[in-house]
């Protein structure tokens, strides 16, 4: 069966058009016209066109009583049926759609029809906008990296996740060669080849990952290639293994004991299972990786909540000690009275009441490891230059001990104190911070990553049903709208309470608006539109990158090859965002 194309005067032609006969007066035909919108009509006899009159033709010829055939014009614009109204040739006059083979005239699109038709193209051109607009929207709320290059291998689309991952903007990227962006790219190779790459292994910015690398074929071309980033590490597959194998699983038993599996099998914490693709959590992690790689201290900073240790964790479990032990200490929880045998550890008969045989600190349990040193800023002035010298001299002293006990151990600290603040206060000795500020790592405030929210919901929601061991349950959209409209004083930490609140007060496997706690009802959208709103909330996470980097630069003494290095990111990408901030 053949198809009509809609654009075809077939599909618009008016089939019982107002014709005139060659018999008809002008003063008749006069009549005609005050009653149609077109300025001409066709003399037709036995079914055939013979041509037409003009409105103007018969005013001019008012009051002589002659018939069509002596005013009629037969230079009228006729078409077949198959004729395109897209066609330059579709002027602004009526067209007279003829048989192909007998000549007779099988309809009329006049400007009723060309106005019907206008009115389907701009209905159609809207609805192919919007589709436009979601496509658009889809590409760049993926939280997988799409980039779709050209047949070479030039960037034509570039969507925000990818972008985080190589830390290279998306205007940066759009028209340079996928392999002067991507690390280790392979998409040069698939538009040689036309073979596809599914599920394969790939590293980027020291981060292991599944990708896909797919040709796009056209007539028997290939015209381009897609990639796309579907597993970040290994252990997001093993979570989609654990889900199928969950799926497969009816009887209640079995089901508990593969949800004990999944417990005991949550090994270290990788930098993949931190959860958020935001700009401002995807740096903190590129960063993060670097720094795993590299064996200088570290100093992690940022509000209470936002989750330091998972970072320290994930710094140790990717380095080179990660077969060493990672021993934390928060320095905030422990008495000042107790805080130097808990770090040193004490020899034999050096506290009443003590073990007989002394006891290790932990500094020497982290022996061949990580120390991580959490709220260090709450340390006391005394511990700090202990600390300080431990650092130095690579031994440790025992309290009530005679002999050095030498140690070989990376630190991490963390605070969320200003430590410089601290410092012109007296309360942080200046060559401790300067010790432990070689690669600082600050981790921004949940309130400036709320797409972030939806990721940590939907990982968390499955773990409380796990260790509950109940239904699984969602979560209604009207939930996640409140929390986009609160500010997250407490972080990660106070979203994940909130979230575990609500999983056990809600009723049934629903949580729902009226589960929502008072003080996030409470707190309103700030004033104006969403796209307001939205741009306000880009103009804060670009506040803080360029206090970010103005920081780093001030460390480097404006040396901006070492700054890039630090930040993760090429001198290009750092002159850019530079010259964006002036």
């Amino acid at each position: 069966m053949q198809m009509i194309s809609n654009d075809h005067v077939k599909q618009w032609m008016n089939l019982q058009p107002v014709t005139l006969s060659k018999e008809d007066t002008v003063l008749e035909t006069l009549v005609l016209f005050s009653e149609i919108a077109d300025k001409e009509l066709p003399v037709v006899e036995n079914g055939h066109l013979l041509g037409i009159v003009t409105l103007q033709d018969c005013v001019a010829h008012l009051g002589n009583e002659t018939g069509m055939l002596s005013i009629m014009k037969t230079d009228y614009h006729a078409v077949s049926d198959d004729f395109s109204l897209n066609d330059k040739k579709a002027v602004d006059q009526p067209l007279y759609v003829l048989h192909e083979k007998t000549g007779a005239l099988e309809g009329v699109v006049g400007r009723a029809e060309m106005t019907a038709y206008y009115e389907y193209v701009r209905e159609r051109e809207k609805d192919a906008q919007q589709t436009i607009e979601w496509l658009k929207l889809g590409f760049d709320t993926a939280y997988e990296g799409v980039t779709i290059v050209d047949d070479k291998g030039i960037i034509q689309l570039f969507n925000e996740s990818y972008s985080r991952y190589v830390g290279v903007s998306k205007e940066e990227a759009l028209g340079r060669p996928a392999a002067d962006v991507i690390e280790n790219s392979r998409l040069p190779v698939v538009l040689k080849t036309g073979v596809p790459e599914r599920s394969q292994p790939h590293r980027l910015q020291g981060q292991e990952l599944v990708v896909h690398r797919l040709p796009i074929w056209k007539n028997g071309r290939v015209i381009g290639a897609v990639g796309i980033l579907v597993y970040e590490g290994i252990s997001e597959i093993q979570q989609v293994l654990q889900r199928m194998e969950h799926l497969q699983t009816t009887d209640k038993h079995a089901e508990k004991q593969v949800n004990q599996e999944k417990t005991l099998t949550r090994g270290p914490t990788h930098f993949d299972d931190i959860i958020g693709e935001s700009p401002g959590i995807s740096k903190v992690k590129r960063i993060g990786r670097k720094a795993s790689k590299a064996k200088a201290t570290v100093l992690i900073t940022g509000e209470s909540g936002v989750g330091k240790e998972p970072f320290a964790r994930a710094i140790h479990a990717d380095g080179d000690r990660s077969d060493g032990p990672f021993v934390a200490v928060n320095c905030a929880a422990i008495p000042e009275s107790l805080l130097e045998s808990e770090l040193f550890g004490y020899m034999k008969g050096a506290f009443t009441g003590t073990r007989n045989d002394g006891k290790p600190g932990k500094i020497e349990l982290a022996n061949g490891g990580t120390l991580f040193l959490d709220e260090i800023g709450d340390m006391p002035l005394t511990t700090q230059s202990k600390i300080l010298r431990v650092l130095q001299e690579k031994e440790v002293d025992r309290v009530g001990g005679t002999s050095p006990i030498p140690v070989d151990f990376r630190l991490i600290a963390a605070t969320n104190k200003d430590l410089k603040k601290q410092m012109e206060e007296d309360k942080f000795r200046e060559d401790l911070f300067y010790r432990l500020h070689v690669m600082p790592l600050h981790i921004p405030p949940l309130r400036e990553r709320k797409q972030d929210i939806p990721l940590i919901i939907a990982d968390q929601l499955p773990r409380l049903s796990e260790e509950n061991e109940t239904k699984e349950k969602t979560i209604d959209k009207e939930v996640l709208q409140s929390m986009f409209h609160y500010d997250w004083p407490g972080n990660v930490r106070e979203l994940l309470n909130v979230l575990e609140r609500m999983f056990h007060l809600c009723e049934g496997d629903h949580i729902r608006r009226e589960d929502v706690p008072d003080d996030l009802k409470k707190q309103k959208r700030p004033a104006g539109t969403l796209s307001e709103w939205q741009e306000r909330k880009q103009k804060q996470e670009q506040k803080f990158e360029q206090k970010q980097i103005e920081h780093v630069l001030e460390e480097v003494k404006g040396n901006k090859s070492e700054a890039a290095k630090r930040l993760g990111i090429s001198r290009a990408t750092l002159y850019n965002k530079l010259s964006r901030f002036s």
